[in-house]
This record gives structure tokens, sequence and C-alpha cells, in this order.
């Protein structure tokens, strides 16, 4: 296996799958990774297409190498979401109509990408992928130079593409030049048309595991490491949930996760409103699901007490477990999970901080309500 597909951290079916692409020299044009947010698959679009640099005698692979990793053109052209500049039509530019504070911010956002694969670019009111930066595909692909072999597109949360740019899009993969490789990047796969889909070589990707997530947090982002091992059981199998977790403080949240538990067993509901309130306060669309996962894990612990498996996640708040099992011995939540789970995918745009944080009150209630 290439060195630059060693440097991925875990995946490695994905590995395999992509070293046995590039032994047989018959790469497809297309490339759809997909897989739940935060494991990798930009920075693996990345290092595959440095790796294809060096296993296919390109002129000069040093340069193109250098240049993919500044995320630079004429050899990678990445494409992900970016505000709409005033007075924009669809014959503009991407940045033509932007303001000077957000091109600085955007070519800020390359760099630190370029640096750190795993990061996620952030742009305010960047909420959709422009059709002008689909049609500047074209404009890549038209440069001819002499010396480059491959070339790629990469389009960073591709589901964010709306149904013109989709469309615009599906032009270049119906007819995609040669060795011009497109890799789109994904979470949410259904949001993407069939035709474009159908054309892509799907590759899904795995959770991280726990190791590899703490590992990801030091060498990337200088989390110290008792915080990334503690983080890293609680993440999903995604370094972009442990940064979300890192960024709320992860023993505040176990904190504050234990009390709306306990309010919420002992119908205390006002006080177990009040926590969870100081939890998801006004970012409900990212905290929710987050509050939800730390009570999904804690449930999970009660299982694993019953069970005598000692790898607890809360293991410094043993004795809820044992009160919890003490007292309701007889509960089964062989189903809660899921209803909770099913409350954590509600479309939350559409629904108030208040309703949902009686609901998920209602439904830790109802675990012992009836043995009670």
């Amino acid at each position: 296996m290439k060195s630059a597909l060693v440097k991925i951290p875990g995946q490695e079916r994905v590995k395999q799958i992509l070293n046995n692409f590039l032994q047989s020299n018959s790469v497809p044009h297309a490339f759809l990774f997909t897989g739940i947010e935060g494991i990798g698959k930009d920075n693996t679009a990345i290092l595959f297409a440095k790796a294809l640099i060096e296993t296919n005698n390109s002129k000069n692979p040093d340069k193109a190498i250098r240049l993919i990793e500044q995320l630079q053109e004429p050899y990678i052209k990445l494409i992900f979401p970016l505000p709409r500049g005033k007075n924009e039509t669809d014959t503009s530019s991407p940045t033509e109509k932007l303001t000077q504070e957000e091109i600085d911010l955007v070519r800020e956002q390359i760099e630190i990408k370029s640096a750190n694969p795993f990061h996620k670019i952030s742009i305010p009111k960047a909420n959709s992928i422009k059709i002008n930066s689909i049609r500047d595909i074209k404009k890549f692909l038209s440069m001819d130079y002499d010396e480059i072999g491959y070339r790629f597109v990469i389009i960073s949360d591709a589901h964010l593409m709306n149904e013109e740019s989709q469309n615009a899009l599906l032009k270049s993969l119906e007819e995609p030049p040669e060795k011009v490789i497109f890799i789109l990047t994904t979470p949410f796969v259904s949001k993407l048309r069939s035709t474009i889909v159908s054309r892509c070589w799907r590759i899904n990707f795995d959770p991280l595991s726990e190791k590899e997530i703490s590992e990801i947090l030091t060498e990337y982002f200088e989390i110290d490491h008792p915080t990334a091992i503690e983080v890293a059981p609680f993440a999903n199998g995604s370094v972009q949930y442990a940064l979300n977790l890192i960024e709320m403080n992860i023993h505040y949240l176990k904190e504050k996760t234990i009390s709306i538990l306990r309010y919420s067993f002992g119908r205390k509901f006002n006080s177990a409103f009040d926590e969870l309130n100081s939890v998801i306060s006004d970012q409900s669309s990212v905290n929710f699901p987050i509050l939800i996962g730390m009570i999904i894990t804690w449930l999970n612990d009660i299982q694993k007490f019953r069970l005598d498996i000692k790898k607890y996640f809360y293991k410094d708040h043993i004795e809820t477990l044992e009160k919890f099992d003490n007292k309701f011995p007889d509960v089964d939540l062989s189903d809660i999970t899921s209803r909770l789970d099913r409350l954590s995918n509600l479309p939350r745009n559409n629904i108030s901080p208040s309703l949902l944080s009686a609901s998920l009150i209602f439904e830790l209630a109802s675990v012992v309500l009836s043995k009670q």
C-alpha cells in the first residue's frame, strides 16, 4: 500500500479498495465517499489524490503533490459551500461578488483545511454549494497543462448542492474528461440525485475507533491527551462530534446529563426542564442530539452494569448506575434507546426547543413511571 494511503487513520477496508484501484491502474472517473460526518472522507480524498500522482509517473510529481496538499489549482479543485454575494447572478464567478472580508475568510479556511484535512470549513451564511461553483468546474477542466497527469475535483458536503447545481454537475459526470477524477463526500447520500449516485463508485466509510479519534484530536487539533481520551468514548466514531463535545465541555455535559436523568426519573419535571434548557439553549439543532447521545450512553452503561461488563463510559458516576438498578431492577430498557434516537432525528428547525425538552423528559419519565 502506498505511503499516502497509509496515512489515513483507520478505514482499513476503504484503504484496501482504493489501493486495489491504484494497483490495477484502472481508476473510476467519479467516487462518492459516504458515512457520518467527521470520519475523514475529505482527508481520504486528498490522500488518494496524492497516492494516484505517486503511482502514475506524473511529470514533476513533487510539485503536483505540494499543490494538492495546499488545495491549489491546477491539480485539485476543492468545492464547498460559499455565501451568496450582493447582486450576484448565475454568471458571476463563485467569489466575484463577495466582500473582501469574506474572500479573506475563504482563503483562511482553505489554508486551515490544507494544514488540517479534518477541519470542517465554516463560513457564515454559506448554506449551499452554488451553481456558480459547479459551473466553474468547466474553467478548471479547460486548463491544458502538458505536465499534468491526473487532476481532481473534490466536492465536500456534496448534499448541499441544490437541484440546479446537481443538474450542472451531472453534465460533467456524463462526459468526464480523461484523467479527471471527481470525488464527492457527504453524510447524506439520500439528498443527491440518483443519476449522480449511479455515476459514482460509492465507498462507505466506517465510524472511527476511540483510539483513532483520540489520536486525531491530539495530532490535528492539539487537544490535550487526557481530554481526548475522555471524550472519545462519547464521540460516536466522529471527530466532529468529539469536537462539539469538547466545545460544550465534556465534564459539564456529564454532570448535566446525570442531573436531567435524576430529575426526570424522580418526576421533578420543572427542575429537569430547567437543566435541559440550560444545555440546549439557543443551539438546539446541535446541542439537543449531543445531549441525547450522552443519555443513551448512560442507558447503555446500565445494561453493562446488569451484565457485569465493567467498561463504563460514566465510570465516575457508577453510583447512579447502582441506585437506578437497585430501585428499578425490572425496567426494560430495550426500546428507550430507539425512541430517543427517533426524537434526536426530528426536524429541529421546525420544533421549538421547549417542545423538544418536554418530549425528552416525558420519554425518560415513562421508563420508570409504569414501575412506580
